[in-house]
Formats: structure tokens, sequence, C-alpha cells
């Protein structure tokens, strides 16, 4: 049960996720220009409603990075991290899919093939891949870190997931201008994997060039931050 947990709470995180991502970003949307901070409160929120959503039966970690960072401290088992990561990857792919179908009829509309990319997966301001991945593994050592930080507190009873979705809304303000914040290489690479076989209007490639970035850099970030966390 609780990998189906993963499955379905990342197919929310990404459908949530990525769908404030289309909104702002694609033509005639209503949601068309709504900005940055949009996107980060759209993102803070998707990963707070599917914590919500799975959080009775499921850790909810909806991305690999946590689920690594998690086993590497000590608070997971080892034997569960490859089938909930698959359980991740499928969901966001699934998620990804339902975002195109919900903003079907907008990618005729928009024309710039990245823009079509962006809603799918993440790609840097500046493309430089040390600093990127840098980026990417300083972003999800916050993330984890914050994490298993989290889990020396007694919240209120369903307090927990609005307080992680503050540390995304934070992470993304804070830290996430130079590569679109993946944090999650599930989040990443199951949408840029649905952005390569969906017949999306008007697509390009899926710069399959970069796509390690948001794979190895939250996983590196994630091992880091369970390595100190157990230092402290």
């Amino acid at each position: 049960m609780d990998v189906f947990g993963e499955f379905f709470g990342t197919v929310l995180l990404v459908l949530l996720g990525d769908g404030i991502v289309a909104g702002v970003s694609l033509n005639k949307s209503k949601a068309k220009d709504a900005g940055w901070v949009a996107v980060t409160l759209g993102w803070g929120l998707a990963v707070g409603i599917a914590v919500f959503a799975v959080g009775t039966y499921s850790p909810a970690h909806l991305n690999p990075a946590v689920t690594i960072g998690m086993a590497v401290a000590g608070k997971f088992a080892w034997a569960k991290v490859l089938p909930f990561i698959v359980a991740q990857l499928f969901g966001a792919l699934v998620g990804a899919v339902l975002v195109w179908i919900q903003y079907y009829p907008h990618w005729k509309e928009t024309k710039d093939e990245a823009t079509i990319l962006g809603v799918f997966s993440t790609g840097p301001a500046i493309r430089s891949y040390a600093a990127n991945f840098i980026s990417e593994l300083i972003g999800t050592f916050v993330l984890v870190y914050g994490l298993l930080a989290f889990g020396d507190w007694k919240f209120a009873d369903g307090l927990n997931p609005l307080v992680v979705a503050a540390l995304i809304i934070s992470i993304g303000l804070s830290l996430g201008g130079t590569t679109g914040y993946a944090i999650n290489p599930a989040r990443d690479l199951g949408p840029r994997i649905a952005h390569a076989i969906l017949p999306i209007a008007n697509k390009g490639h899926s710069d399959w060039g970069y796509s390690w970035i948001p794979v190895c850099g939250p996983i590196v970030g994630g091992i880091l931050a369970a390595v100190v966390f157990g230092m402290v």
C-alpha cells in the first residue's frame, strides 16, 4: 500500500506542480504570465496536498532523493528504496500525461519549444553543468536536511504537510531561479520522458544532454544532507 501511495502521491504532485507551470506559461491560459511567485506557491501547495492525500498510508517521500536520503540516514529500509523510486518515476510520468490532457488545446497555441519543454521538466537560466549541478545539490540538501530535522519535532496533527509545503516554497523563492529547482529526480525525469513520447503540438527536443543534472544533483544533495544530519 505504501508503494501505491508513492505512485499516487507523485501523480498528484506533478499534476498540480507542472499544472501551475503550464497555466503560467502556455498561451491563452487565464493564468498566463502570473510569474515566479505563482509557480513557487503552486509547487509548494502541490507538495503539501500530495502529502496530505497519501501521508496516512505512505511515508509520502514522492522523491527519489528523499527516499535515498532517508535510507542513508537510517530512517527507511533499503529494501524498499527501489520499489519506491520506480513508483515515484511512474507516478511522475502519469502526472505529466494528465497535464498534457488538461491543457490539450493550449499546446497548439504555444509556438515556443522551450516554453513547452519547461512545463514538463526543468532547465537552467544559465547553462553551466557544474554550476547547475551545484544548484540542484544545494536545493536538495536543504530539502532533505529540513525533512530530517522536522522529524525531530512534534507537530500538531495535520500540520506537518503545511510545514513541508512552506519548505518547498522557501527553496523555490530563494534558490530556484538558477535551474527551476527540480530537487527531485522523478519530478524531472518522468515528465521529460512524457514530453519525449507524447504527440505534443509544437514540441522540440527533450534536452537529454541536461537531463542528468536534475537526477544526479538531487541524489548527491540528499545523500550529503543525510550524512551531515547524522553528524550533528
